[in-house]
């Protein structure tokens, strides 16, 4: 039984999961697939002759991490379908939430990527560098810092709940 749901079996907990997932999921699916797209029509613009090497190969990065950020996030629905009736959808939720990790670092590597591409086009190499580095630190603080620093407080609360309440002896 799951411990913050009492009365939910494990099968229950992973659908439940995978429902929550896949709604993730699909917020992160749209941004990924407006991303893509706009890489994918860079290359037919008539500016795009004029990039230099450099620019070039960070528009590479960024398409190939949106294109990869498009696979790992999609995945799971590939994955819950071969394995569909298995009897294996925590293995399933397990996989999937992996893969969402997956694809959401690649989404980061393609935002950033774009981001410093479009700054070094209309600004210069230098806001570029420094844009991409602050948007990286950004991402990184939204997307794990914070989740991190929340699960820490939550272990040290619940660390806390164990505490022995006046009166009760201490055990080590």
């Amino acid at each position: 039984m799951a411990t913050d749901r009492p009365d939910e079996t494990e099968a229950e907990r992973a659908d439940r999961n995978f429902g929550d997932l896949l709604q993730e999921l699909r917020v992160a699916q749209t941004g990924v697939q407006i991303l893509f797209a706009f890489l994918l029509t860079i290359p037919l613009q008539a500016r795009f002759t004029t990039l230099n090497q450099g620019q070039k190969d960070v528009f590479v990065v960024a398409l190939c991490c949106a294109a990869l950020a498009t696979a790992c996030i999609i995945a799971p629905v590939a994955y819950h379908r071969v394995l569909f009736r298995r009897r294996m959808k925590d293995h399933i939720v397990k996989a999937a939430a992996r893969l969402a990790v997956g694809g959401l670092v690649f989404l980061g590597l393609a935002i950033v990527a774009s981001v410093h591409l479009v700054l070094d086009l209309v600004l210069d190499y230098t806001v570029a560098v420094w844009g991409g580095a602050v948007l990286a630190g950004i991402l990184l603080t939204l997307w794990l810092l914070l989740p991190l620093l929340a699960l820490s407080q939550r272990r040290r609360e619940d660390e806390g709940d164990e505490t022995p309440a006046a009166g009760e002896p201490v055990t080590h």
